[in-house]
């Protein structure tokens, strides 16, 4: 390496585009990764509460998965092959089948996409699109979907939107669960719009939602809410899509988030952790009667990501019984109840604990306190990031295999930045 360039962001701040983000919340070099830890070029450590934006739900470099993909490529076996048969996809599919759909009842067909959120909710756009012959999708108040054209149609984020440079149709954006602070009942309201023949809205092919909104600022629907929602789709004989890809993998406490809702949906978005080891990796779950697509009509280069399709079966090894899902709400419960006090111990905050399961956050009322919360934390070796429309949330996405003295020892360094800031905020308003 050059001397110029060694132990500096120099050559990231040179050469590479000013779009990237997470770097500039993060400011150093990190070389090395293991379960609920990163390591710099310096040596320093960190604690992970940020885990790929949920895509390292198993954390880094998970042990099991590891020695499966090792033995794979030494073995000459299949990496790339589109979207041929191969042993490694077959070996995916079987058990995805048995540890994940029967047990739940789930008759999908399983669509393997590029290997991105965003390219799995173009195919159930599409799809959707494809098997109604109507246009309008429905989606929610902040919501995000992703960043290509048609996931950017029903995302709510307006700066996101703003990049896409051409106008985003077909699709009206409605209130989610609790949008508004007052009694507002947002299930009637989507009722009264789809019933309405003045309300200018053409009857739509879907809805779209996160049952836990992450970008979004960690908005949990409620169960009730998500029944209804599902009822007025079938009344309606509008497709229900629930975008899975963050909240999903076992984030919310089951490996479908929309599991604790007694809900099924007609199409399912994966992706993130789906291949368990941070290796890209999307599918799309439709009802056997919607697979209605010609070969072909929607594909890409790396759907068969086979070094994926390797580590994705050896993830669901945590799936063989309701240990893991235990486990999950054991720390999820511990989460919460630290969450809860330090809205209580931190008034300066105006904080509302967001969320569930090990996707949960403080949404602040004070202007900027969520990211200087972060930025501080960071500086005390823990990293986590903001969430929703103005930054207003500090969100913990820990991995979900992190034991309970590393959440804990991350609870003292996010006590500790909250006190920091919080006490610098007065200095600054003496």
């Amino acid at each position: 390496m050059s001397k110029k360039y060694k132990n500096s962001l120099a050559i990231f701040e040179q050469l590479e585009s000013e779009v990237r983000a997470y770097c500039r919340s993060f400011p150093t070099v990190f070389t090395k990764a293991k379960g609920s830890k990163l390591w710099d070029e310096e040596g320093k450590e960190y604690l992970d509460f940020l885990s790929g934006a949920g895509a390292l739900n198993y954390g880094h470099n998970n042990q099991k998965m590891q020695d499966a993909l090792v033995r794979y490529i030494l073995q000459d076996n299949i990496s790339h092959s589109l979207d041929m048969a191969t042993e490694a996809k077959r070996n995916f599919l079987e058990k995805f089948n048995e540890v994940i759909l029967k047990p739940r009842n789930l008759q999908y067909k399983v669509m393997f996409t590029g290997p991105t959120g965003t390219n799995a909710v173009e195919s159930a756009l599409k799809l959707a699109r494809k098997v109604t012959g109507r246009t309008n999708i429905i989606s929610f108040t902040n919501g995000f979907h992703g960043m290509t054209l048609g996931s950017l149609s029903v995302t709510g984020n307006a700066m996101k939107r703003k990049g896409a440079g051409v106008p985003l149709q077909n699709t009206i954006s409605v209130p989610f669960d609790n949008y508004f602070e007052e009694d507002f009942d947002t299930v009637e309201y989507l009722k009264q719009i789809l019933e309405d023949s003045g309300s200018g809205l053409d009857k739509p092919a879907a809805v779209i939602l996160e049952t836990v909104q992450g970008e979004g600022g960690i908005n949990a629907a409620r169960f009730h809410w998500l029944k209804r929602i599902e009822e007025v789709c079938r009344e309606y004989n509008i497709l229900l899509i629930v975008d899975d890809i963050q909240a999903g993998i076992g984030r919310t406490g089951t490996f479908f988030s929309f599991e604790p809702a007694g809900i099924k949906p007609d199409i399912v978005c994966l992706s993130k952790s789906l291949s368990g080891y941070g290796l890209p990796m999307a599918i799309t779950l439709f009802k056997p009667e919607l697979d209605q697509w010609k070969p072909g009509e929607h594909n890409g280069t790396f759907r068969g990501n086979n070094l994926a399709f390797v580590t994705a079966a050896e993830s669901l090894n945590y799936w063989d019984d309701d240990s893991f899902e235990k486990d999950i709400q054991k720390k999820a419960n511990v989460v919460t109840d630290f969450l809860q006090r330090l809205v209580k111990d931190f008034p300066e905050l105006k904080g509302n604990r967001q969320g569930r399961g090990l996707m949960q956050g403080i949404k602040c009322g004070a202007k900027d306190l969520a990211a200087k919360v972060c930025q501080e934390a960071f500086k005390r070796g823990l990293i986590m990031e903001t969430s929703g429309p103005i930054d207003e949330v500090f969100k913990l996405f820990p991995p979900l295999t992190i034991e309970i003295e590393e959440l804990k020892k991350g609870f003292e360094i996010i006590e500790q930045s909250i006190d920091a800031v919080v006490k610098q905020q007065k200095l600054i308003t003496v």
